[in-house]
């Protein structure tokens, strides 16, 4: 473990630095982040604030829609979450407990994966002459609600992730704080009731650990779902003649009481009519 832990230190180290003032710095930061691990703790300074700014170029900066919280990480929080996001997806893959119709943030996945994957099921549809129906659902604020007992559940109960690195896992999500700076000016610190945290490696990897379970949720319903993210595609397809029936049970995925409230935009439904 402080092997992996100094090899990740010395990318980051300044080339210009004392060969023993490195190496002193390597060794005590090792064995803090050893020790952080075999405690299932997380140092309070390795915890963020995090400061609200503007998500997307050229958006209105007097609409408060226009911003999403972004974590200020220590840079020594940033390594030990490097290393630990290491440890959790080799963990993850070798155990095959990962979505497979999941394509963010994966090692070889893509957002032109998840576009080949889809495409290819909905042509497939259309060449056997069936309607083939696509939503495409986008959940608001996804990664600011999510809810920490509930991550906290499934990361032991279907990931097997128990003891000492539940107890890490736990410490790393609970005592986080956020504020809002404007230029100069800092609003009273609140402390956060739920969220991962995004800008952080760990963050998004957590938030598609916790939606895995909305994907046999629509599998339940007879369709296929794929998500890139907070991104899910839900489609699949019928005979021509039963379009009727189909779009009704479409209608009940999207009204589902277990799906989180999404903003649903319906696609229009392609067919190949016969020749």
């Amino acid at each position: 473990m402080c092997l992996r832990v100094c090899q990740l230190v010395c990318l980051s180290v300044d080339h210009n630095s004392e060969p023993c003032k490195t190496a002193e710095s390597i060794e005590i930061l090792s064995e803090r982040q050893s020790r952080s691990l075999a405690r299932g703790h997380l140092p309070a300074s390795f915890k963020a604030f995090i400061t609200p700014t503007a998500s997307k170029p050229g958006m209105d900066t007097t609409d408060v829609s226009s911003y999403r919280p972004i974590s200020n990480l220590p840079v020594l929080s940033k390594l030990m979450k490097y290393f630990v996001v290491r440890q959790l997806m080799d963990y993850l893959q070798s155990s095959d407990l990962l979505p497979a119709n999941q394509s963010g943030f994966r090692p070889g996945h893509s957002t032109e994966t998840a576009v080949l994957w889809v495409l290819s099921d909905i042509l497939l549809a259309v060449d056997r002459e069936d309607v083939a129906a696509l939503i495409l659902l986008n959940i608001s604020a996804a990664f600011d609600t999510v809810d920490y007992d509930i991550l906290l559940q499934r990361l032991q109960t279907t990931y097997d992730i128990s003891d000492v690195a539940h107890r890490w896992f736990r410490s790393y999500l609970l005592g986080r704080s956020q504020y809002v700076r404007i230029g100069t000016s800092c609003s009273s610190v609140i402390d956060l009731i739920c969220d991962v945290p995004q800008g952080s490696v760990l963050g998004p990897v957590l938030f598609i650990l916790y939606t895995a379970g909305l994907n046999s949720l629509i599998e339940s319903h007879g369709l296929t779902p794929h998500l890139y993210a907070d991104d899910t595609q839900v489609y699949g397809s019928c005979p021509a003649a039963n379009v009727h029936a189909y779009s009704v049970e479409l209608t009940v995925v999207v009204c589902d009481d277990e799906t989180p409230a999404p903003a649903a935009e319906v696609s229009t439904a392609y067919r190949q009519d016969p020749q």
